[in-house]
């Protein structure tokens, strides 16, 4: 695993400074038929990142947000999402950021974030922990759901019923809510303890499978709606310090 790790933080590092060196200059987005955008800094992005990966282990499957993809039916799989957060790359908003995600027969294996406006690099493998800058981080210890920090969904419009309704319930409960539009930021906030909830309807895999990676080895839970373990395969999503775990899942599934 160390060098697939090894291989990871290459290419989301190479990845990222492109990004960076550009993030002043975007001109071509794309509107997708999701509402999302695109611009010619994502894929090329993902050519870095697929070019690396590809040339060191040809053999793994890769599945990425801007059709990169080889269903490989090999026991590595990799998940890329070569900027997220594109819509703040292109707003000058700094949450954005490479992630890599390696799932290693259908478990989250390791998980590599890299957020070059920050120059912050967040890596995990399972059973040895997650890390920023080589520094261990852990998931905070806030038990009571009136001192916790949420993240929540941001899509709104996607469910504008369901979203809202579960949102002011929430919101209740916990002391204040934040949107960022990236889930790499999210994630990696859970993991390092300064956010405390996370909860997502829409995400897909390349949005949160280095994330979900890093909140479980930084000692957090990651689930469905119910409570039960979340796989890539899952769009629907909570992340937290695990100790408020089982209240979000109840308020959820109460209004669902």
């Amino acid at each position: 695993m160390k060098d697939l790790i090894t291989i990871a933080v290459k290419a989301a590092r190479e990845a990222g400074g492109m990004l960076l060196e550009n993030a002043d200059t975007v001109k071509d987005v794309t509107v997708k038929s999701d509402r999302s955008l695109v611009t010619d800094f994502d894929t090329r992005a993902e050519k870095i990142v697929v070019d690396i990966i590809k040339s060191t282990f040809p053999g793994h499957g890769i599945i990425c947000e801007e059709g990169s993809t080889d269903a490989s039916d090999g026991e590595y799989l990799w998940i890329i999402d070569p900027l997220d957060g594109t819509h703040n790359y292109i707003r000058g908003i700094p949450h954005w950021g490479v992630s890599i995600g390696i799932v290693h027969k259908e478990e989250f294996a390791a998980g590599i974030v890299f957020m070059p406006p920050d120059d912050a690099l967040y890596v995990s493998e399972k059973g040895s922990g997650a890390f920023k800058n080589d520094q261990p981080i852990h998931v905070s210890r806030r038990s009571e759901m009136s001192t916790c920090t949420l993240s929540y969904d941001s899509c709104i419009r996607e469910d504008p019923v369901l979203k809202p309704k579960i949102l002011a319930e929430l919101g209740q409960r916990v002391f204040n809510i934040r949107m960022f539009g990236a889930s790499t930021s999210l994630l990696t906030l859970v993991a390092e303890g300064k956010m405390d909830i996370a909860v997502e309807f829409d995400d897909k895999s390349w949005d949160f499978s280095a994330g979900a990676s890093l909140v479980l080895e930084a000692g957090g839970a990651f689930t469905d709606f119910h409570g039960n373990p979340a796989s890539y395969r899952h769009e629907k999503y909570i992340a937290s310090n695990g100790l408020v775990h089982d209240e979000v899942c109840t308020i959820i599934t109460a209004n669902i």
